[in-house]
């Protein structure tokens, strides 16, 4: 912007300022604007504005300058400005007229010049009593103007230090005149420079570096320090949750524990539902209820049952007795697929009944081996006087013997309690049974497979060299004297009483099962008894596939010592295993 200095108009422009001086001042009549001296030319003009209205003039100037850049800055207050401008203008103009004389061109020398050297002292003169009688006037416009360089500070250029009005001059100054560097990359400034190793921003300054550098490492400072505020929150969270799934966990072990422990004290008979005699009594109920028994029968089979509890003799209501003979003669005339089968001694077969249905089968197999060691002569010295128990008898008799010392460990898990339970024997009770009955007696515990899909051929060779002395010689049917072998796998027990050799080698035990009833077992004494009568005895190897079997067999009568040592000897059990 250019100021006249004239007249003060401000112009745009070098074009503009001459139009105007030619227009205004040079066509028209050249009045002073401090004195209103007129009659003069331009030039004359100038030089009585420079010597005597120097110190206003410059002045007026620096006003022109504030108000120039409040106008071109300011958003809001434009035409305030502007008002500003022309009033202070006005106001210096209003007393320049009214307290200088005007200056008409009858004062001037005759030549008309301003050359007159009395003429410059007094418009001097004049022109300092001017400014300093207005000193007053203009202290609000010098507190303005240093107000205004207090609070307002031009910006200057970067590149080459020139100072601008405001910043939008400044930026269109910059992208003229230096566009060149703004271009130029970093790397080519001749400035060394320094990248920041975290954000990888460019520094002229290594301390301004180290600054934006801390505030990265403060900045991951807060960030580390709530990491581990909410880590820890976290690891609080899952620790909780951890321990709330361990205790619903250990609940639910716990319940599903006692579950299977309840199944199994009921399955074996520790569940305080009372034994064969309550077991007899409900069952009997149940089937007068159902109408398959008469009232009179439920009695009169009631009345057996307590005379037979109280001398301690099974009443043989389910033995079948005679079955080996039968056998012995069906073997004689039929069987033609048969090449030798070798008889255990006479034995009675036992079923189970109402009062141990489900339970009692080890109870009926000891029934069934005590049954034929009583028709063996060689046990009279061991069982002399001895009839078949009852299976609350059978229980009495294992507690004396727990009571004697045999098999503490078997005792242990059985509370020491048999009579008036449901309990399970296995092969163990039976050992501890016969031996404290002084009979010799061994365990065999054939512990795994030892043929093809699970089978026990091993099982089948030891029990056919058990029976068979002589394998060659000897007749078709042999009658052994050999008592029956107790035969124990899961959940269940059955007693060996012979076995087949076929005439294709192949082998099958022949078993009476406690679970067959009587009505069964007594079609095998029939005279004209057939093949199919022997499906419910006969057992290939494909049929016993248990992952384990235990046998008991008999082998003779201990004496008073021996029975000593095989009490001691029960105190830790050991079986012989096969293979």
């Amino acid at each position: 912007m250019l100021s006249c200095d004239i007249c003060g108009e401000t112009v745009t422009s070098e074009s503009d300022m001459k139009a105007h001086l030619l227009i205004v001042h040079m066509e028209n009549e050249v009045m002073c604007p401090f004195c209103k001296l007129s009659g003069v030319n331009y030039d004359e003009m100038c030089f009585h504005i420079e010597t005597a209205h120097f110190e206003q003039n410059e002045l007026e100037r620096n006003f022109e300058r504030i108000n120039t850049i409040q106008y071109e800055t300011s958003d809001n207050g434009g035409d305030s400005t502007l008002q500003c401008r022309m009033e202070v203008n006005s106001s210096i103009h209003s007393a320049c007229a009214s307290n200088h004389p005007k200056i008409s061109a009858q004062s001037l020398p005759k030549d008309g010049t301003l050359k007159h050297k009395d003429f410059y002292s007094e418009n001097l003169t004049e022109s300092r009593k001017f400014l300093k009688s207005k000193e007053k006037q203009c202290d609000l416009s010098r507190i303005k103007g240093a107000i205004y360089d207090t609070m307002y500070s031009p910006p200057d250029c970067p590149f080459c230090g020139k100072i601008e009005d405001c910043s939008q001059d400044m930026e269109t100054h910059v992208k003229t005149k230096h566009a060149n560097l703004l271009d130029t990359p970093l790397e080519d400034c001749d400035q060394p420079l320094y990248d920041c190793p975290m954000c990888g921003l460019m520094c002229t300054n290594y301390h301004i570096l180290q600054e934006h550098v801390d505030l990265h490492l403060e900045e991951s400072s807060f960030g580390q320090g709530m990491d581990r505020v909410q880590c820890s929150r976290d690891l609080e969270l899952a620790h909780q949750l951890q321990q709330e799934e361990d205790r619903k966990r250990r609940s639910e072990e716990s319940r599903q524990e006692m579950e299977e422990f309840q199944k199994l004290q009921q399955q074996y008979g520790l569940d305080n539902s009372g034994g064969y005699k309550q077991q007899q009594l409900r069952n009997m109920e149940k089937e007068v209820n159902r109408g398959r028994m008469h009232p009179s029968e439920f009695h009169r089979r009631k009345a057996d049952m307590m005379e037979s509890l109280a001398i301690g003799i099974d009443d043989g209501k389910t033995k079948t007795s005679g079955i080996i003979e039968a056998l012995y003669r069906y073997y004689q005339n039929a069987a033609a697929d048969v090449r030798r089968v070798w008889l255990s001694t006479a034995v009675d077969h036992f079923q189970s009944s109402f009062g141990d249905k489900g339970w009692g089968c080890g109870y009926r197999n000891f029934q069934m081996l005590l049954s034929s060691l009583l028709q063996n002569d060689a046990y009279d010295d061991c069982l002399k006087g001895m009839s078949v128990p009852c299976i609350p008898k059978i229980q009495s008799m294992i507690e004396d013997a727990w009571k004697e010392g045999f098999d503490p460990q078997g005792a242990s898990q059985l509370n020491n309690k048999l009579q008036g339970t449901k309990a399970w024997i296995g092969a163990c009770e039976v050992y501890t049974l016969l031996t404290s009955l002084r009979v010799k007696c061994h365990i065999i515990d054939f512990h795994k497979s030892t043929g093809p899909l699970g089978t026990h051929p091993r099982l089948f060779e030891w029990i056919l060299n058990y029976y068979s002395s002589e394998r060659e010689g000897s007749p078709k049917v042999v009658c052994t004297s050999k008592p029956p072998i107790y035969l124990q796998h899961q959940g269940h027990s059955r007693t060996i009483v012979g076995i087949e050799e076929r005439k294709n080698r192949t082998l099958c035990l022949l078993i009476f099962d406690p679970g067959c009833p009587s009505q069964e077992m007594q079609k095998l004494l029939k005279q004209d008894m057939e093949a199919s009568n022997l499906r419910q005895l006969r057992k290939f190897v494909g049929n016993l596939k248990h992952k384990q079997y235990q046998i008991v067999t008999i082998q003779g009568v201990l004496t008073s010592e021996e029975k000593v040592a095989r009490r001691q000897a029960s105190q830790v059990f050991t079986a012989e295993k096969i293979p």
